[in-house]
């Protein structure tokens, strides 16, 4: 039985999340869904406005995740449009773009509704941009190395206890278990 749901069209996002929360004591289920995204370039809105979505759809307690990777040499791209610029020219076109300045940070919002409350934290995590694709992760974990590491997230054994998804997911546990 779980406490509430994760609604993502990616798995990936929803072990983390389990993972993380379970130890937290919350039991977590998955809605597979493909979850209409507003462009905009605030991730804030656009979690809010999936979670309503998501809603609207499941008619039970949830939590959407939107996160973004934000690289200063390119004034913040691909920041909200990760998912999009990921699907379109992967790691390989992220590390083409860039020359020597490779600055970077993830961000992760996590989003609640109930049909009544809704609610969203964040979480990020300062970094940088490898030179080439280390690890065998998913998304850009294989480019981006945390700071006070050598390793990718790819390569990290750690990463759910350091993430940016970790940060926003422990925010909303301590919200949620108290609320």
């Amino acid at each position: 039985m779980s406490d509430l749901f994760f609604v993502s069209s990616n798995p990936h996002k929803y072990d983390e999340a389990k993972k993380i929360l379970h130890g937290f004591d919350i039991k977590l289920g998955f809605s597979k869904s493909e979850l209409e995204e507003i462009q905009s370039n605030s991730l804030h809105e656009i979690a809010r406005k999936k979670a309503q979505h998501a809603f609207s759809k499941l008619k039970k307690p949830l939590i959407i995740e939107d996160d973004g990777l934000f690289i200063d040499e390119l004034d913040g791209f691909p920041g909200p449009y990760s998912s999009y610029v990921f699907k379109t020219i992967g790691n390989k076109g992220i590390l083409n773009l860039l020359t020597n300045h490779r600055r970077a940070k993830f961000i992760s919002i996590i989003t609640f509704f109930d049909g009544e409350t809704l609610e969203s934290f964040d979480g990020r995590l300062l970094g940088s941009i490898s030179k080439s694709p280390v690890g065998e992760g998913w998304g850009f974990d294989p480019i981006f190395i945390p700071n006070n590491s050598d390793k990718t997230f790819a390569e990290a054994r750690d990463k759910n206890k350091l993430s940016h998804r970790y940060k926003s997911l422990k925010k909303f546990a301590n919200w949620y278990l108290h609320k």
